[in-house]
C-alpha cells in the first residue's frame, strides 16, 4: 500500500492506492492519455517519500515535490508527463561546518553540523531518527547534498540528503503543553482568539472574504521562523498570484524577501487529484523536519476543501460507501491524523532542542455554509475557528474576522503567559473587549426598532464606543507599513487607552457634559490616530492620553 510505481513506457508517476487480492488500483499523478494495456508497470520499492537536506528554502515544489521552477526551466513552461527531477540540486554545494568530531557517539536527531542555507537561517544535518554510532570519521568543507560528510564506525556514511516518507509522522522525545502563544500581529486575533504556538486554527469564509489576504499577512508577521504554504487544489490564477507575490514580499525582520524562509507547495486545481491529496502530507513532512532543528514553523494550508474533495473523489473512483455529501466516513480521521502533526515539542536527540509546527488551513466552504461536512470536522479537531464574515468583508473591514462566531480554545493556557510577558491585567482588558462588543450587539438590535436617539444616553455611548473600537482597534490595513502588524505592547496600550477613553466619557456625562460634545473630544481623534503611528512612538502616545483624560476626568 501506497508504494510508488512507474507506469508504462512514460514513466508516469503513480501510488498504489488499494490492494484487494492480486490487483492493485494505482492513482496516477498525471494525465493517463494514451496509456495502453500491456505497457509495463514498476515498482519503485519504497512509499511516497520526500528529500530534506540544504536546498529547500525558496523552493517552490509540486504535490510530490517535484521541483517545478527547475523543471520549467529545463523543459518549459508546458511540462511534459513522466519528467523526474530531483527535487534537491545534486550539483549545488554547501559549506559544512561540523559539530561533533571523530570518537563522538550520536543518536537520531543530533546535529552533526550546520549549512548556511540562507542569510538569517542555519540549516543543521541531522542524524536521521532511528540511526546511532560512534563518528569514525567527519569532514569540513564543500559539499554537494549526496556527498559523504560523516562515517559510523561500522562503516555506515551519512550525507546532508536524507529521506523520509510523507504518511509517517517523523518522531519527537516529548510533547509540551500549548501555554505559548502564536504572535500573529492581527488585534483581533491575538487579543481576542490567540491560539497556541504549535496549535492548530481553521479559516473558513466564502469567496472573496479575504482567506489569502490574511494567510500572506501571517506568513509575513507572525512569530514563525520558517513558513510553508501548501496551495491546495486552488485554481491557476491564484497561485500565479501567490508566485508573483510571495517574492517581492520584505521580511520585516531581516529586510530579505521573504521567500529566504518559505517554501511553496503549489498543486492547481486542474493537477491529478492523488497529487493534491499527497500536497498535505509534503508539505506538513517538511514542516516536521526544520522543527526537527529546533526551529518554529507555520504551516499555511489553503484550502482544506479543496483536499478534503480529492480524497471524496478517489474514495468514489474506489466504490467506497459515501457518507455525508459524498465525503468518505473516514474523512474526520483524516483531518485529525493531519492536525497531530502539529506541536510544539521536546525534539529527537541528546540536545535539549524545542521545536514548533502551528498549523492555519483555511476552508472553502461552498457559499459560505460553515455547516457543511469538512468544516464542521475540522471545528471539532481544531484549537481554534477565526470565522471570516463576507459582509464584513464588503464593508472593507480587515480581516474579516467575525467575533461573534471565531472561538480559541487555548485561551485559559496562555493566559498565564500573557500576565507575565505583557501585563497583569491582559485577560482582563480582553473580557470587557468581548462584553463591549456584546453589549453594542444588543443595544443595536433594539436601536434598530426604536432608532438610536430614543435611547439613553449611556446606551448611545456604548453603541459609539463599540464603533469606534471596531474601526479603530479591530480593523487593520494589511497595506500599511505602521498597521500591517501591531506588537502585543501596542495592542495593550490602544487597548487600555480606549476603555479610558470610555470612562472619561462615563464621567463626563454624569457632570452634565453632552454625549456630542465628549465624541467629538480631540482626544478621540488622537486616539484614532495611534494605530497609523511608528510603533516606538506609539505606546508613547497611548501613555500620554491616558494621563491627560486621567487629569481631566
Amino acid at each position: 500500500m501506497f508504494n510508488r510505481v512507474r507506469i508504462g513506457q512514460a514513466g508516469l508517476l503513480g501510488e498504489v492506492i488499494r490492494l484487494q487480492g492480486e490487483d492493485a488500483t494505482i492513482q496516477v499523478y498525471e494525465d493517463t492519455i494514451g496509456l495502453k494495456l500491456g505497457e509495463p508497470v514498476e515498482d519503485t520499492g519504497e512509499p511516497l517519500q520526500v528529500e530534506l537536506g540544504p536546498g529547500l528554502l525558496g523552493s517552490l515544489f509540486d504535490g510530490v515535490q517535484r521541483p517545478l521552477d527547475v523543471m520549467s526551466a529545463q523543459h518549459g513552461a508546458w511540462l511534459k508527463r513522466g519528467i523526474s527531477v530531483p527535487a534537491l540540486p545534486r550539483d549545488r554545494h554547501w559549506e559544512f561546518t561540523p559539530f561533533v568530531k571523530p570518537g563522538d557517539k550520536v543518536c537520531g536527531g543530533d546535529s552533526l553540523g550546520v549549512v548556511q542555507e540562507t542569510q538569517r537561517l542555519q540549516h543543521h544535518i541531522l542524524v536521521p531518527p532511528g540511526i546511532s554510532g560512534v563518528i569514525k570519521t567527519i569532514d569540513k568543507g564543500n559539499f554537494t547534498v549526496t556527498d559523504t560528510v560523516a562515517e559510523f564506525d561500522t562503516g555506515e556514511s551519512l550525507t546532508m540528503l536524507q529521506k523520509w516518507p510523507v504518511r509517517q509522522p517523523r518522531p519527537v522525545r516529548q510533547r509540551r503543553p500549548p501555554t505559548v502563544p502564536f504572535i500573529t500581529g492581527q488585534r483581533v486575533l491575538d487579543t481576542l482568539f490567540p491560539i497556541a504556538s504549535g496549535g492548530t486554527v481553521i479559516i473558513p469564509g466564502g469567496f472573496g472574504t479575504g482567506k489569502t489576504v490574511v494567510e500572506q499577512a501571517l506568513a509575513k508577521y507572525a512569530q514563525a521562523q520558517v513558513i510553508i504554504y501548501i496551495g491546495c487544489g486552488e485554481r491557476g490564477n491564484e497561485i500565479a498570484d501567490v508566485l508573483a507575490e510571495f517574492p517581492q514580499l520584505t521580511d520585516p525582520e531581516t529586510g530579505h524577501p521573504l521567500m529566504e524562509r518559505t517554501i511553496l507547495i503549489v498543486n492547481t486545481s486542474n493537477m491529478p487529484v492523488a497529487a493534491r491529496e499527497a500536497s498535505i502530507y509534503t508539505g506538513i513532512t517538511i514542516a516536521e523536519y526544520y522543527r526537527d532543528m529546533g526551529y518554529a514553523v507555520a504551516v499555511m494550508a489553503d484550502s482544506l476543501s479543496r483536499w478534503a474533495e480529492a480524497i471524496r473523489e478517489i474514495s468514489a473512483r474506489m466504490e467506497e460507501m459515501p457518507g455525508e455529501e459524498g465525503y468518505p466516513t473516514y474523512l474526520p480521521t483524516k483531518l485529525a491524523g493531519f492536525y497531530e502533526r502539529s506541536g510544539r515539542v521536546q525534539c529527537l536527540g541528546s540536545e535539549d532542542r524545542e521545536g514548533v509546527v502551528t498549523i492555519v488551513s483555511a476552508i472553502s466552504p461552498p457559499g459560505g455554509d460553515f455547516s457543511e461536512p469538512v468544516t464542521q470536522s475540522a471545528m471539532q479537531m481544531a484549537g481554534g475557528l477565526w470565522a471570516l464574515d463576507a459582509d464584513l468583508a464588503h464593508r472593507r473591514h480587515f480581516p474579516a474576522i467575525n467575533w461573534k462566531q471565531s472561538f480559541s480554545l487555548y485561551i485559559a493556557g496562555l493566559d498565564s503567559w500573557f500576565r507575565q510577558e505583557v501585563a497583569a491585567d491582559w485577560p482582563t482588558l480582553r473580557e470587557n473587549l468581548a462584553s463591549l462588543l456584546q453589549k453594542e450587539e444588543e443595544i443595536q438590535e433594539v436601536a434598530q426598532l426604536v432608532g438610536s436617539d430614543a435611547l439613553p444616553e449611556q446606551e448611545r455611548l456604548t453603541l459609539a464606543i463599540g464603533r469606534f473600537v471596531r474601526e479603530e482597534y479591530l480593523r487593520q490595513n494589511a497595506f500599511s507599513e505602521t498597521d500591517g502588524t501591531c506588537p502585543l505592547e501596542k495592542q495593550y496600550w490602544m487597548l487600555k487607552a480606549f476603555f479610558q477613553f470610555l470612562q472619561y466619557c462615563e464621567n463626563g456625562l454624569t457632570k452634565g457634559k453632552s454625549l456630542e460634545e465628549l465624541l467629538d473630544s480631540p482626544i478621540k481623534h488622537e486616539l484614532a490616530r495611534i494605530k497609523d503611528t511608528a510603533i516606538e512612538t506609539s505606546v508613547h502616545q497611548a501613555k500620554a492620553l491616558i494621563e491627560t483624560m486621567q487629569h481631566e476626568g
